[in-house]
């Protein structure tokens, strides 16, 4: 009997130490917790109307926060998760005073628990766990390299963490969200796509250089474009022209129309990049320049002059630094065939895909103004689409002597 009674003393002792040990590190995940939330500010759904400022210390502090609310749960003895903002239509909101695309307050939770979501979240945790690495060291890497990096084989397991990147993509873009940090804040760029050329000096990683001076090439606009890399320098340009395709970019510099013009002339190859959009929000804002968008008259032309005017659904968090209200829609329009005597053998039929994309966006709230609602539904009416190099059915610098110049000249643009 003595001798249960010592075994049953001995049980009780274990059960009591392990429940100070569980209570010891839920207190130091606790203080540790509330220790990195001093440091790294709460993320904001919605705008306080002041300028934010950003770096890669605090998104280093915000990565250290979400390790230890993890930890903490795990010290909880609760099932570790994190709520992910929801990136879509449904939890975005036009905010039309502003002129900016917000995100809404809806998350999803991704825990380790959930058989559905416990790879996601194991992926989320090494997707983290390399930008902070990258904040540490002070280094930046390509999201390719990111891939790489957390790729490999779970020991005693055939399962690997990733299998291909396009697992690994959307949950950086998960990671920016939860946050509250672009991409390239958590050092990771994608590869350079889009050119500048014009009237104004810059430096680029200590390196001073003329945007005058950049021959047929123009200058390749990098991923990240943050003030502790590009630095502007003098600048005589009067606006900034962003236009839709490299090709027809080609036209306007080696016909230098931004020597004529006075003006910045950029393209982003189609959809702008990030760094294209956050750069001309620069130039915008810091340099005081007008931004007008050139694209193609389809509904994909109307779309990617949306996303530089009021933001993307999916960057909707950081509408205030990537998006810019004052943008002017300078062409080609649904009009234009008419205007500028276009011969109707250059214009291309819509197909369904096109209507259907043109009715969707006809509904977006953005596009509720009178005159983008005749915009889109003429172009409807007329059944066709109208591209930019069409224009050179009627001469080859058309688009760049006198097509531009006049609608410039005339004002005629569209908010």
């Amino acid at each position: 009997m003595a001798k249960k009674k010592i075994i049953k003393k001995k049980i009780v002792k274990k059960k009591v130490v392990k429940k100070k040990v569980a209570k010891k590190a839920a207190g130091r995940a606790t203080t540790a917790r509330k220790t990195a939330a001093k440091k790294a500010p709460a993320r904001r759904r919605k705008s306080t109307g002041r300028k934010r400022t950003h770096g890669r210390g605090d998104t280093g502090a915000k990565l250290v926060d979400l390790a230890h609310n993890v930890a903490d749960q795990v010290g909880q003895e609760r099932d570790p998760g994190v709520h992910i903002p929801t990136r879509a239509l449904s939890n975005v909101s036009f905010d039309k005073k502003a002129g900016l695309i917000r995100m809404g307050d809806n998350t999803q939770r991704r825990s380790f628990f959930n058989l559905g979501q416990a790879k996601k979240f194991m992926q989320t945790m090494l997707v983290a766990a390399g930008c902070k690495d990258l904040s540490d060291q002070q280094k930046t890497t390509s999201i390719r390299d990111l891939f790489y990096h957390a790729k490999h084989t779970i020991p005693g397991t055939k399962e690997n963490t990733f299998d291909e990147q396009s697992e690994s993509d959307p949950i950086i873009e998960d990671l920016e969200v939860t946050v509250g940090s672009l991409r390239e804040e958590l050092g990771l760029f994608a590869e350079p796509k889009g050119a500048m050329v014009g009237p104004m000096t810059i430096t680029d990683n200590g390196d001073t250089i003329d945007l005058s001076k950049m021959g047929s090439g123009g200058w390749a606009v990098p991923s990240i474009v943050e003030d502790h890399v590009i630095q502007f320098g003098k600048c005589t340009a009067k606006f900034i022209l962003l236009i839709e395709k490299g090709a027809v970019w080609r036209r306007f510099s080696e016909d230098r129309f931004w020597e004529k013009h006075k003006c910045m002339i950029v393209h982003g190859g189609g959809q702008p990049p990030r760094g294209v959009r956050r750069l001309i929000y620069r130039m915008h804002h810091e340099k005081k320049l007008p931004v007008y968008v050139l694209v193609d008259n389809d509904p994909w032309g109307y779309y990617i002059y949306s996303v530089v005017k009021q933001g993307s659904i999916n960057l909707a968090f950081e509408s205030e630094r990537m998006a810019i209200p004052d943008a002017r829609f300078i062409g080609m329009s649904s009009y234009d065939a008419d205007r500028f005597d276009v011969s109707r053998s250059v214009t291309i039929a819509l197909n369904e895909q096109d209507k259907r994309r043109a009715k969707e966006i006809l509904n977006y709230p953005w596009f509720q103004s009178k005159p983008w609602q005749r915009e889109i539904k003429h172009m409807l009416k007329l059944g066709v689409k109208l591209e930019l190099e069409a224009l050179s059915n009627k001469d080859f610098s058309f688009i760049t002597e006198q097509y531009l110049p006049e609608k410039m000249k005339k004002k005629q643009w569209l908010d």
